[in-house]
């Protein structure tokens, strides 16, 4: 299978222009909450027309707007699960599933049984949607999109109202449910937990526009944007001045980072992983920053340490002695340590450690 979307459509001040390919069968869309994650599944679907540009699946043209294609949403052949399901309420099970079947009454009722089966739907095909659990109205949902055999099954939060353990149940029924499924999936959400455990490929969306793309676990390691790397996780950033190829100061951290790895000309921003710090006590060596500590929060599974940058501390000659948050939710004037469980009792025994020492390897290169 192979998707192409090159599309624009302004809604007020609100500019979507996506631009992304994939030969992947199953493709995540991360991003924050009115990105346009949603936007672009619905462009697809033809709930959406763009302003311009082009959707192809499979060498089929879904959009053009130069050739003045535009496919209805019932001629695209594109499954789309709504985050409510979008069941209707007065219709049986089976009745919901055999909804959009055009065939004749005994191959629609096969293909319905068929389902049933499938998604382990027997003994419910009497009930309306108001008389099943959230699980079973997904599987009802995802039967009736299914007994068609679309080209492409789109997913819009599937998870989204979901408490935790039920949700990481449905996550694992729907990997189990589409795992014969030949044609491409599109899962788009805001959790980077259930793109990483479902997608192949990944987009990662900021504000309208691409910011990454590419093989999901590779893209979680080398996230190339400040954008993608802050919606994989990351939570400590720096601006950077590059003195040479292999040596940057960090001027939020107020330290200056050596590393083997030489440092692109086009980073902007060095990002590191709350989680992937070194405690060390004793004397200060390379790329380590002192542990100066602001404050602390205690999770049932770790330990958050926030600490001070050394050049705000201090102020420094040469790095900022202001935070460079640009936005409350951005770039923070402290650093992230996130210590697990199993690592606590360490630091009970032998108390905070002086320093903390970023792993070269694990120094993210940030547009």
């Amino acid at each position: 299978m192979s998707i192409n979307v090159k599309i624009k459509k302004r809604l007020g001040s609100f500019l979507l222009d996506m631009d992304f390919q994939s030969e992947s069968r199953r493709i995540g869309i991360l991003g924050a909450s009115g990105c346009g994650k949603s936007m672009t599944l619905k462009s697809i679907a033809g709930i959406e027309k763009p302003d311009k540009g082009t959707i192809i699946v499979e060498g089929r043209t879904l959009f053009d707007q130069n050739q003045k294609i535009n496919l209805k949403p019932q001629k695209r052949n594109v499954g789309y699960l709504f985050q409510n399901y979008a069941l209707f309420p007065a219709m049986t099970v089976e009745k919901n599933i055999a909804a959009g079947l055009k065939g004749s009454r005994q191959d629609n009722e096969n293909r319905v049984r068929e389902m049933i089966r499938k998604f382990r739907l027997e003994g419910l095909e009497k009930r309306l949607p108001g008389q099943l659990s959230g699980g079973q109205q997904q599987r009802v949902a995802l039967a009736r999109i299914m007994a068609y055999e679309p080209d492409v099954i789109l997913l819009d939060e599937p998870f989204s109202a979901l408490d935790m353990f039920l949700k990481d149940q449905l996550q694992q029924e729907l990997i189990e449910m589409l795992d014969d499924y030949k044609g491409t999936v599109i899962m788009v959400s805001h959790n980077r937990d259930e793109v990483y455990r479902f997608s192949e490929d990944l987009i990662v969306i900021d504000q309208g526009k691409v910011s990454a793309s590419g093989e999901t676990k590779e893209l979680f390691q080398n996230p190339v944007s400040r954008a993608a790397a802050r919606l994989t996780g990351c939570k400590n950033f720096s601006r950077i001045n590059r003195t040479d190829n292999h040596t940057a100061q960090a001027l939020d951290w107020g330290i200056t980072l050596h590393t083997q790895r030489e440092i692109p000309e086009d980073t902007g921003w060095f990002g590191y992983r709350a989680h992937d710090f070194i405690p060390v006590w004793g004397e200060r060596g390379e790329n380590m920053i002192r542990f100066h500590l602001e404050g602390s929060a205690l999770l049932p599974f770790e330990q958050n340490y926030y600490l001070h940058p050394e050049g705000v501390e201090e102020g420094a000659e040469g790095y900022l002695k202001e935070p460079a948050a640009s936005s409350a939710h951005e770039e923070r004037d402290v650093l992230c340590w996130f210590v697990q469980r199993e690592k606590i009792e360490v630091l009970e025994e032998k108390g905070n450690p002086d320093f903390l020492m970023f792993q070269e390897s694990k120094i993210l290169f940030l547009k």
